[in-house]
């Protein structure tokens, strides 16, 4: 009797078409504050690699990182960015770096987007952005570029999937709750979607050890001894994928856990609660609908 096949993740193709085994991401866009904030001191994390800056920022913190990713181009990358390499251009910034180029046609030039970065309260950030540069121009373009039709050349479906309806309106709405909580001017998130950079960026990094591995998340973590870890940092690996392989990849997760372990994971769908809804305002990316913190170590 042939034994049934364990649910993958769907990173394994990547999340955008034509880029599976290619760089996706040359910046993370998610506050690694969030974890930093959550992980107890001197704790032994594993964390999806990504573009390695969770990763850095938790072990420069002190922790004893472990970052896994099944995209061996994003492991070697991240592993170059711990030993100071500077940063790349991932598919994802090519991408944002080509509706960026569409900006003055909305009449959102430059000079605008940099008066508008250099503020520092939230209330005049709202006001300028109401006045200056939430035109309808600008929401029209904006639903273009992330209606399903356009969003399916450049996507996989199964991460679309994950996209609550009417994305363009939600990310507006995500948009306006950065500009009305976080001071641009410190937020490097803003920079990079708005500009492409943001201040000391170019600024090399260099870390303790960070153990790099590339290969499936749950795959990895059930053969691991349990209590390895004492925090998971799992950006949004739940997004696209099938409700089998998140059960395999919790269950992975549970058996590593040590006692009072967390898990941090991030979604671009809607979140499950109000609690993860406030976790999502405090990161200073402006994409993420939930947050989710959980205790998931047994005593």
């Amino acid at each position: 009797m042939p034994i049934a096949e364990l649910p993958t993740t769907p990173w394994r193709a990547g999340a955008f078409e034509r880029h599976a085994g290619q760089l996706l991401f040359g910046r993370m866009y998610e506050d690694p504050a969030i974890e930093l904030a959550h992980v107890a001191p001197h704790s032994r994390v594993f964390s999806i690699a990504s573009a390695g800056c969770t990763a850095i920022a938790l072990a420069a913190a002190g922790h004893h990182v472990t970052a896994l990713d099944i995209n061996p181009a994003q492991v070697e990358y991240a592993a170059a960015r711990a030993q100071g390499a500077p940063a790349q251009t991932g598919a994802a910034e090519r991408l944002l770096a080509n509706g960026r180029r569409l900006l003055p046609l909305v009449a959102w030039g430059e000079s605008k987007r940099r008066a508008f970065l250099e503020l520092a309260d939230p209330a005049a950030q709202l006001d300028y952005w109401d006045r200056t540069l939430e035109t309808p121009a600008w929401r029209t373009a904006l639903d273009l570029l992330l209606s399903p039709a356009l969003l399916r050349l450049f996507y996989r479906g199964t991460f679309l999937g994950a996209l609550p309806p009417r994305f363009e309106a939600v990310i507006r709405t995500r948009l306006r709750r950065c500009w009305g909580t976080h001071a641009n001017c410190t937020n490097p998130f803003a920079w990079r979607l708005l500009l492409g950079g943001a201040p000391g960026d170019d600024a090399p990094t260099t870390v303790p050890r960070i153990d790099f591995i590339c290969a499936d998340a749950a795959e990895w973590l059930e053969c691991r001894p349990p209590r390895s870890f004492d925090a998971f940092a799992l950006s949004n690996i739940a997004d696209g994928a099938s409700p089998a392989y998140i059960a395999r990849l919790l269950a992975a997760v549970h058996r590593a856990a040590a006692p009072g372990a967390i898990a941090v994971s991030r979604t671009f769908a809607e979140p499950a609660s109000e609690a993860d809804a406030a976790l999502a305002a405090r990161d200073r990316s402006p994409l993420w609908g939930g947050i989710s913190v959980r205790r998931i170590g047994k005593d």
